[in-house]
């Protein structure tokens, strides 16, 4: 499959599940916040490795594994959304994204004094 059409698909996918984050998972949880930074579905569309930053919580990687644990009714939801668009929904594989976290580790080791 060409890269053109996967990254069409990456942001789709990025794009509905960053909406489905915010509008109908939100209301359950009001102080947590999560950003879907990006996706990376596979070349047959089987899977796609989608990769969570998290904020207003200290555990991270609980709210990820709970995220994964719900990956088939949040598939359901991203399927009646792009039903028109795909045929096959991929599997959702949620993973942690600590780059904001290392980004931050960094600017502290360079600048200890702020």
């Amino acid at each position: 499959m060409d890269n053109k059409r996967l990254e069409k698909v990456n942001k789709l996918i990025q794009k509905e599940l960053s909406d489905i984050f915010q509008k109908e998972l939100k209301p359950a949880v009001p102080m947590l916040m999560i950003t879907v930074t990006h996706v990376r579905v596979t070349s047959d569309l089987g899977y796609a490795n989608v990769y969570l930053s998290v904020f207003g919580v200290d555990d991270k990687k609980k709210v990820v594994e709970e995220v994964g644990q719900n990956a088939k009714a949040i598939r359901g939801l991203l399927g009646n959304r792009v039903r028109h668009q795909m045929r096959v929904i991929p599997e959702l594989r949620f993973f942690e994204d600590d780059s904001l976290d290392y980004i931050e580790n960094i600017d502290n080791l360079l600048h200890p004094d702020q």
